[in-house]
């Protein structure tokens, strides 16, 4: 079945679908041709930076095929309206496609999904750092995120604009699990520096990987072998679409933001993320994962791009 070639912009992701022999020719919206490989619903996405991707099952893998040819579209009144789409959940790469609770397969989204794709869309505050606004309430997003006290927290692990001459190009996201601090490096010799919490003996990590997707109150699809080790945990998960889990919320451990972290094609199964735990902050707690206040994983969130180079240091 031929489509219109949609262009679908959310979480750093475009949709790229197969186009008709008349669309190829010029009649219809955008199309592309010389495209071979495609996962399993016949579509191609693309990051931010131009990378191109196919799904297969709940995965999204790079795409090594011929690059597509995209012809110019018509005046935008001449092309219809796509239906919106959202990031794909990376928790649990062995579970089968899923879609948002709640929403039809291709008419659109649901409520709480449509409110995470504005929530993704967020500008960061460019402005001085004011904390008593950088951590007070945010009441416009998915869920209310409540304020938090600073001022009971080490002035180190709170947000800070500094100066930065490092070996590392701008969009670069470093983090010091010593330190429990994370950097990222911006243009003109400035970076933003967070307070995090990172791995605790045994599950602690370092090396470089890459944003491979970002979330916006995500679902949370714990382990196995976590759930075999903790009966409370056992208690609180649900059976959600991809598996057990806990559905993105005001009480789900990945907070109001996640960064989905991969090496190569591989997904290390670690995140950036917030936390229900603010006061975990500049500790070593976690399973392995840096989380972070949540404003502070909503500011970092806003900043970051599909693609980002992440480096951890040892």
């Amino acid at each position: 079945m031929s489509a219109p070639i949609r262009r679908l912009f959310l979480a750093g992701f475009t949709v790229l679908a197969l186009a008709s022999t008349a669309h190829a020719q010029g009649r219809g919206p955008v199309a592309a041709s010389g495209i071979d490989g495609f996962g399993d619903d016949g579509q191609l996405y693309q990051d931010q930076n131009g990378a191109f991707y196919v799904r297969r099952g709940d995965r999204y893998l790079p795409y090594t095929g011929r690059p597509p040819v995209v012809r110019t579209a018509p005046p935008a009144a001449s092309v219809p309206q796509a239906a919106p789409v959202y990031a794909p959940d990376y928790d649990d790469p062995a579970a089968p496609p899923r879609r948002a609770a709640g929403a039809p397969p291709a008419e659109g989204l649901s409520p709480i999904e449509a409110a995470k794709a504005k929530a993704v869309l967020r500008a960061p505050d460019d402005g001085p750092i004011d904390y008593a606004k950088a951590y007070g309430p945010i009441q416009d997003d998915v869920f209310p995120v409540q304020a938090f006290n600073y001022k009971k927290m080490n002035p180190a692990f709170l947000r800070q604009e500094i100066a930065y001459n490092g070996p590392y190009e701008p969009g670069t996201i470093i983090v010091d699990p010593r330190a429990h601090q994370l950097t990222l490096v911006e243009q003109g010799g400035r970076a933003r520096r967070y307070g995090v919490g990172v791995g605790k003996q045994g599950f602690s990590w370092s090396g470089n990987a890459t944003v491979n997707s970002k979330q916006a109150w995500p679902d949370w699809y714990p382990p196995k072998e976590m759930i075999a080790r903790s009966p409370k945990l056992a208690s609180e998960v649900d059976k959600l679409q991809s598996g057990l889990g806990v559905e993105g919320g005001l009480r789900n451990p990945l907070g109001a933001r996640a960064m989905y972290l991969w090496q190569g094609n591989k997904d290390t199964l670690f995140r950036i993320h917030g936390t229900l735990e603010p006061f975990s902050i500049g500790k070593s707690v976690s399973s392995g994962c840096i989380r972070m206040i949540n404003q502070d994983a909503i500011d970092l969130f806003s900043r970051v791009n599909v693609g980002s180079k992440v480096v951890v240091l040892n």
